[in-house]
């Protein structure tokens, strides 16, 4: 052979999951696009109808790089429905300002991105899958509880931190369940703000009384 002779070039062989070296170089970017599309495909289709085959296609990845990033569906979903949340910018605007009207700034922040349609079609998506599948409610308690309102009520340096949690939860996906899936009027055309008002003083009591 001589020194001019074309070389054929060896790839590597992948492991599960492991995009190629061209595929992992977008990083983030990639990243907030499959994140993107997953959340439009949970909110159209729902958990047990979306697929990570359809996420690939809807973000023009492969499947591998789904997994390679992500893990399991599950994981997506979660990821997906953690954009609509942002816990980790909106815990510390929450209890920044002390247990003075944390209530208040709960209840707003909630229904807040309720009232926002982006963010609402892919928490409807988590709510009602919630209801029949155990990988959606297992995000829903994560986000909600775990995420924002057990390191709100830990902040506060309260007693029993974790349950004060729960009946905070309960009530505000009480209230997402019968505003905004059941539709139970008056509530579903209530103004928010007079929500709020109605709300705040019960969160607030949930949270910071000793």
């Amino acid at each position: 052979m001589t020194d001019d002779a074309p070389v054929e070039k060896v790839r590597r062989r992948r492991g599960p999951g492991r995009p190629r070296q061209d595929e992992a170089d977008d990083g983030p970017g990639t990243q907030e696009r499959i994140r993107l599309a997953a959340r439009s495909e949970f909110a159209d289709r729902g958990y047990d109808k979306t697929s990570v085959r359809g996420i690939a296609k809807a973000a023009g990845v492969d499947p591998a790089l789904i997994h390679h990033y992500f893990g399991t569906k599950d994981d997506l979903f979660a990821a997906a429905i953690e954009m609509s949340m942002e816990p980790a910018l909106v815990v510390p605007a929450i209890v920044g300002e002390g247990p003075d009207g944390i209530g208040e700034r709960l209840a707003r922040y909630f229904l807040g991105i309720w009232e926002n349609p982006v963010s609402r079609a892919p928490l409807l998506a988590v709510i009602r899958s919630a209801l029949t599948h155990e990988a959606a409610a297992k995000v829903l308690r994560t986000l909600i509880l775990r995420r924002v309102l057990e390191r709100v009520a830990a902040d506060l340096n309260v007693p029993d931190p974790t349950f004060r949690a729960e009946l905070a939860a309960s009530h505000m996906v009480g209230i997402a369940l019968l505003r905004y899936v059941v539709q139970v009027e008056p509530l579903a055309s209530a103004d928010p703000e007079d929500i709020v008002a109605l709300v705040a003083p019960t969160l607030q009591r949930y949270l910071t009384e000793a």
